[in-house]
């Protein structure tokens, strides 16, 4: 009888249980007992394998609103806005960027840089929060 189950326990004993069913050529249950908690409960690989229902729930909420910020993007700002938050946040790349490496790149001072941001990200705001 087990204790208590740490990560590797669990993956040691998942695979023991997968092993020892060979009778079932690797067809196994989900809700086959694996093992006993420390309070003497069956765990089943169903325990194990769960998913925390608001960790999916902050995913699928997070990409609603990644895609809607990225749809504003598009619509709301102009192409030098667009590009300068682009550079800035990493937004196609993941590189972010300073606000003088951006402006060395366009041409532009750094200063024009910094108002073009602020503009853009009072644009994207407005828009977010209509």
């Amino acid at each position: 009888m087990m204790k208590c189950f740490r990560n590797v326990t669990i993956a040691n004993e998942i695979l023991m249980t997968m092993r020892s069913n060979k009778k079932s050529k690797g067809e196994v249950s989900l809700q086959e007992p694996i093992g006993i908690d420390k309070e003497g409960n069956e765990i089943s690989l169903l325990d194990i394998l769960g998913t925390d229902t608001d960790h999916i729930l902050d995913e699928v909420h997070l990409k609603l609103q990644t895609k809607r910020l990225y749809n504003a993007i598009n619509k709301v700002l102009k192409d030098r806005e667009r590009k300068i938050l682009e550079l800035r946040y990493g937004l196609t790349d993941g590189g972010c960027r300073t606000q003088r490496e951006i402006a060395a790149m366009l041409g532009i001072s750094r200063s024009y840089v910094s108002r073009i941001e602020k503009r853009a990200l009072e644009k994207l705001s407005k828009a977010l929060n209509s």
